[in-house]
Order: structure tokens, then sequence, then C-alpha cells
């Protein structure tokens, strides 16, 4: 589950009264269905279809390598959603879920694109009204003086009502022993929105692990309010390298065999460096490796061709400084 935070290959809210069925996921405002009798049936299949279910599912396959513990919680969620949904058609009360998330793992492994999927899964079963994601840190949260916070952040679950609330390293919000830190009165207005609009707005938190368990101990009002705990391992180095192939094949590149043998070597070396954000430190080194491949290019003169404009060669990886021991360059 592209993007700055995109998982593999490139591979992240509505009214209680008149919920939706999953097969017309009308507005909130729209009369629900007639209900169904007893002894009707209901085409599983064709559901999960017109609610985009399965288009939602199998774009996270294509787009995304690897993440399989990620995709296999969104298949259950999504399946606990249309049973949910078909419940409701019979007229069986059903509570609607807590949908409130909590994305952990390391930079660059998915989590904003997996988000934005949530949002798209969400609309078209009926449970958001738009789907859109809104990203916020703390600096979109938190002012910096008294009276400053309040609205900063009701802006922005505002903007986000209707879809998904990503934020973003939300430990940092928590800061103790600070007296002159604004950051607990967005935590206040966040769990207030989070129970006061659960019909019409998901919040996912995201972050390191370890920092997300300091903050939910601090705060355990928030944590009560999360309801899906999702870790998005690290990229295994073969994941890494497809990774890699699906950026460039993107751009209409692709790798020499010698260039294939330098990027392996060089995420290697990589990967053992601090600061390595899995797909985006993939991303920002071919970004460099793009540069290295024009400069030679233009410096080597003469006539070129499609070929040589299309292929990033050895050269253009190993003139990073990772391989002679320097630093994520």
């Amino acid at each position: 589950m592209a993007g700055t935070d995109n998982g593999r290959v490139s591979f992240a809210t509505g009214g209680r009264a008149s919920r939706p069925s999953v097969a017309s996921a009308p507005e909130p405002e729209d009369a629900p269905d007639e209900t169904l009798a007893p002894d009707a049936v209901v085409d599983l299949d064709a559901v999960r279809r017109e609610a985009g279910v399965d288009d939602v599912l199998d774009g996270l396959d294509r787009e995304l390598v690897g993440l399989a513990p990620v995709k296999e919680r969104l298949r259950e969620l999504a399946a606990l959603l249309v049973v949910d949904r078909i419940r409701e058609r019979f007229g069986v009360a059903t509570d609607r879920p807590t949908l409130h998330m909590c994305f952990t793992g390391n930079p660059g492994t998915g989590k904003t694109t997996v988000a934005q999927r949530i949002g798209d899964l969400l609309k078209g079963l009926g449970y958001l009204r738009r789907g859109h994601l809104v990203t916020a840190t703390r600096d979109d949260l938190v002012g910096q003086y008294v009276g400053h916070t309040a609205p900063k952040t009701k802006e922005i679950v505002g903007k986000a009502r209707g879809g998904v609330l990503f934020v973003d390293e939300a430990y940092y919000l928590h800061r103790p022993g600070n007296e002159r830190d604004y950051g607990g009165e967005a935590i206040e207005i966040l769990l207030q929105a989070m129970e006061e609009n659960r019909d019409d707005l998901v919040v996912v938190l995201a972050g390191y692990a370890d920092r997300m368990a300091t903050f939910f101990e601090a705060n355990p009002g928030m944590q009560s309010r999360i309801a899906h705990h999702v870790d998005f391992p690290d990229f295994s180095a073969d994941e890494l390298v497809t990774i890699a192939e699906g950026m460039v094949a993107e751009q209409g590149l692709a790798f020499s065999a010698e260039a294939h043998e330098a990027l392996r070597e060089y995420l290697a070396l990589r990967r053992e460096q601090e600061w390595f954000a899995g797909a985006r430190s993939v991303r920002n080194a071919l970004d460099r490796a793009r540069m290295r491949q024009a400069r030679r290019l233009a410096e080597g003169g003469g006539s070129i061709g499609l070929a040589d404009v299309t292929t990033l060669e050895a050269a253009d990886l190993r003139a990073s400084r990772v391989f002679a021991g320097g630093h994520r360059t």
C-alpha cells in the first residue's frame, strides 16, 4: 500500500442517519435503499464491483511491490465493510466500525500512498463522501502563540472532512516538559474531531513504531480511538531493485546490464547508511543518476541516438560518493 512516500514500485469522511447502500453509494443525504426481504439474495461480486473495491485492491497489487501484510489487512477491512453494507440492506442493525488508523514504519514504505487508496475504498463503499486525502504535520496544526493553534487545527480538520486526514510523524504533537508548547491543544481538538466527526472523517496517524508507542502511552485517549494498527515493513534488496526498475521504466528508461549490477551494489551500501528512506531514497538516487547521464552525454559531444538517451550506464551510478564510503549521493 507513487508520491514522496511511494511504497513499492512506484507501490494511502459521512452522517450516520442515512448511510448509502454499497451498490449505488449515494450521498449521505439520499434515502437508503428499501430493506431486502429475508429470502432475498445479493450478488457479492456485483456489490464489490459497483463499489470499486476490487479496482482499488487490484490497483495496490499493481502499484506496490511487497507490502503483503499491509495488503492483507486492507483486504480484510474491505471484506468487513462490504458484508456490513449487505447486512444493512437486510435491515440487520450494524454499528459503523471505527475506521481511524495508525500506520507505523520507516519513511518511504508507502504509508501516504496506502492512505490515499483507503480514501478511494471508503468512498466507494459509502463511508466517506469525498475520499480525498489531506496530509498534515505538526507545523500545519500547532501555532506559535496563544490562540493560534485552535484555528490552525480546525482549518485542517475542516479541509479533511469527507475524507482522510493523514498526520505524519504524529508524535511531534506531544512535547512533554515544554510549558510553552501548544501541541497538546492540537491533540485535544483532533480527539474531539475523531469522536464527533467519526461518520465524516478518518484520521490516520503515522510515524516510527517506537515513537508512536510512546505517543500513545502519553495520550491514552488517542490510543482508544485508533481501531487499526498497520505496520509497514522495510523493503528487501530485491524489492528495492524492482522499485528502481519500475521507476525508470515509467520515464522510458532502462538500465544496462552493468548498470543493473551497479544498482544492486549501490543499494546494498546505501541501505546500511543513516537516513535511508526506502522508495524515496531510491527515487532520489535515480534522479541524480539521470543528471549524471545527461552530463556524460553532453560532455561526450557528437551524435547520439535513442539508446543513448534512454539507457542508464554503470558510470551514472558509480559516480555516487556512496561507492567511496561517502553518504547518500
